[in-house]
């Protein structure tokens, strides 16, 4: 803009930003796939298909299937329905105190199973699973064949092969069980498969498998399953007692010494342990120490009664999957589809997550929101129904991750470049904060304005003309750049962007396109501190080099278009308006009025400063409307300011009189003040209200 050009131009009101806007998340979505390059863009995508992967299969990769594992017996603790005591099954078992009083340890006593199975058959029970293997030969096997044809219960006794369970029955043990239940098999004694899946950390997670040739798993031979789950493989509902107060608690299944069952009975002592088996399934088998004792989800953490971490005897494992069955219980599997699609939108969180362009708490609350989602949702799920021992929660995370380090690094790549632009482009003409919000977001070099409220400063040095005709263009660089820098330096670093240079002048403004609540206090400051730079500058001039005038600077405050202008090819961020022709009218008068540095009084207000002089009211070249104007006097005392301004008042007043006394006083005390004595004789030659016009 040419100095002293009026220009008028009108735009829709915008409002003031006070800090750097956020850039939208899709715009730099954009960006980072336009600027990112062809190789840096394939690597990135290539990482994010192994995040993907990662959240997907976690459950398949070694040392991150052992942290699925944790999490998954985490939840299905956590989340374990707490029941009471379950009425329809019940527990018939030799324990250690059993195996103690018989003096059989292995093979258990048959004898003993005889009687118990003979008054239990009497009692009314609903079924009758016996988890002990018949594979080796005991003197008193006679007996309980003969027990077990004669039952009237339907009785389901464990049958294992060495096919499918290897670690368990070799091939003699294996002949043996066959022709034992060979012998026994009636209508209503069958074999039952007791076979067991455990993960290979030795862990019962769900049910097994069911392979051809084996008779029915115990919980399906004991009471009826729906077609649709006869071969259900998820994860079996481990249960826990309800909790009761005073540390008690009642076990789920009730869990009897088979001792008392085989006793000799009469009719009353029947009917009394009747109340405990009639309608009930019972099962079988060993409670024994160190046998028959697996790992479940509810062992990898310590019980809250015992403070130890159970194993549970695979009797108890059957009676939770029955009870399973009998509530139709089953866990809801998640498609593998559903993983899929959930595995990209994590590792796309994450990816997006590292651009989120808001304040750090902002960030930090969008990043503790996803980590709850992480840790929550999937225990919401187990909760709910579903079967989550293929949820890989573990490797959502490290998808997330992954995606939030593909995406960052790509992101950093790109904005280590935008800076590097950024800050040698702009950081000679604009503050750091200012610098920094178009490092965050170089579009907003876009051709647009808006009306801002700023303070303009325009300067002058005199007689840089007269200097650049007197020595080489060398020195004239020379001198030029250096004085420009001192200049520009004191703009950036009272917060003002640098407009341009035009010449020897600097234009700058406070108020764009950042504004702050003491803008006009930096621009007065600045505006100082630019005529001491000058005046310094010119003191500092080496030898043989023509002197140098003073630097003129002009403040004014008011509304001007503020935005980058001049097309797509070329553009500046510049302001445009009144506001710009005032301060350089200010300026200029400074040459006139004999000062250095000329601030209106609609910046002067906003200023802060006490050291204001007032230099009366002058009409500016080319303009219409007088100006009040005042000029910084730090060097004068307060006494002295005021006596001026008390001057300057009377004679606003009209107080003839006490306008005479103080001007005799200033004008003695200042007489060898040019500024303030061209002050006192323009006040002389204009009445009350008038202005001094200047030419």
């Amino acid at each position: 803009m040419a100095r002293g050009e009026d220009i008028a131009i009108t735009s829709a009101p915008a409002s003031p930003a006070d800090r750097p806007t956020a850039v939208p998340l899709a715009k730099r979505v954009r960006r980072l796939v336009t600027q990112l390059g062809p190789s840096r863009l394939a690597a990135t995508i290539l990482f994010l298909g192994l995040a993907v992967l990662i959240a997907r299969l976690c459950w398949q990769l070694p040392l991150a299937r052992d942290a699925e594992r944790a999490l998954y017996d985490a939840r299905a603790t956590v989340m374990a329905p707490h029941v009471g005591q379950d009425k329809r099954i019940v527990m018939v078992t030799y324990n250690d105190e059993t195996l103690f009083n018989t003096g059989i340890r292995s093979p258990l006593d048959r004898t003993l199973l005889a009687r118990a199975l003979a008054n239990i058959d009497l009692m009314g029970a609903k079924a009758i699973g016996i988890d002990i293997g018949f594979d080796s030969p005991r003197p008193d096997d006679a007996l309980l064949q003969e027990q077990l044809r004669a039952m009237r219960t339907p009785t389901w006794l464990a049958y294992v092969e060495q096919a499918s369970n290897p670690d368990t029955i070799f091939y003699e043990q294996q002949k043996f069980l066959q022709s034992f239940i060979a012998e026994v098999t009636t209508p209503k004694t069958r074999p039952t498969s007791v076979l067991f899946h455990t993960d290979d950390d030795g862990v019962i997670r769900n049910w097994p498998a069911r392979p051809e040739g084996l008779p029915p798993l115990m919980a399906n031979a004991l009471a009826p399953v729906d077609a649709a789950h006869a071969d259900y493989r998820g994860a079996i509902r481990f249960l826990l007692p309800a909790r009761a107060g005073a540390g008690q608690e009642e076990p789920v299944f009730a869990n009897l010494p088979i001792d008392a069952f085989a006793l000799p009975m009469d009719e009353e002592t029947r009917a009394g342990f009747a109340k405990m088996i009639k309608g009930r399934y019972v099962l079988i088998g060993g409670d024994i120490i160190d046998v028959d004792r697996f790992n479940t989800p509810l062992s990898r953490f310590p019980d809250a009664v015992t403070g130890r971490n159970e194993t549970m005897i695979g009797l108890e494992v059957h009676a939770h999957m029955l009870a399973q069955q009998l509530d139709r219980a089953w866990l809801t599997p998640i498609p593998g589809s559903a993983l899929w699609v959930i595995a990209v939108l994590v590792v796309a969180a994450g990816g997006l997550t590292s651009l989120i362009d808001l304040r750090a708490r902002w960030v930090a609350l969008a990043f503790l929101a996803q980590m709850i989602f992480f840790v929550a949702f999937p225990f919401w799920m187990q909760g709910r129904g579903v079967d989550t021992t293929t949820l890989p929660a573990f490797g959502w995370a490290i998808g997330w991750l992954f995606g939030y380090a593909a995406v960052g690094t790509a992101a950093r790549t790109i904005g280590s470049r935008q800076r590097a632009f950024a800050q040698s482009a702009l950081g000679k003409y604009l503050p750091a904060d200012v610098a920094a919000q178009i490092m965050r977001d170089p579009e907003q070099l876009s051709l647009h304005g808006e009306r801002r409220n700023i303070y303009c400063i325009f300067t002058d040095l005199e007689g840089f003309t007269k200097l650049s005709h007197a020595v080489t263009p060398e020195t004239v660089a020379r001198l030029l750049n250096e004085y420009l820098d001192r200049l520009s330096d004191i703009v950036l670093d009272h917060g003002g962007t640098i407009d341009k240079f035009v010449g020897d002048a600097v234009v700058a403004f406070w108020g764009a396109p950042l504004s702050r609540p003491d803008d006009g206090e930096r621009a007065a400051a600045a505006a100082l501190a630019m005529y001491e730079a000058g005046e310094a500058f010119r003191i500092d001039m080496a030898e043989g080099v023509p002197p140098l005038g003073m630097t003129r600077v002009g403040l004014h405050v008011g509304d001007a278009i503020v935005g980058n202008f001049g097309g797509d090819g070329r553009i500046q961020y510049t302001a445009l308006g009144d506001s710009m022709n005032t301060a350089s009218r200010l300026e200029s008068a400074n040459k006139s009025l004999k000062t250095g540095v000329l601030i209106s009084a609609e910046a002067a207000e906003r200023s802060g400063r006490t050291d204001l002089v007032p230099m009366g009211r002058v009409t500016l070249r080319g303009r219409a409307r007088a100006v009040d104007v005042f000029t910084p006097r730090p060097d004068l005392t307060e006494e002295q300011r005021a006596r001026i301004a008390a001057m300057v008042a009377a004679h606003a007043a009209g107080e003839k009189s006490n306008y005479v006394t103080c001007a005799t006083a200033v004008e003695a005390e200042h007489a060898h003040d040019a500024a303030i004595m061209f002050l006192i004789e323009r006040l002389k030659e204009t009445e009350r209200g008038e202005s001094y016009v200047l030419s």
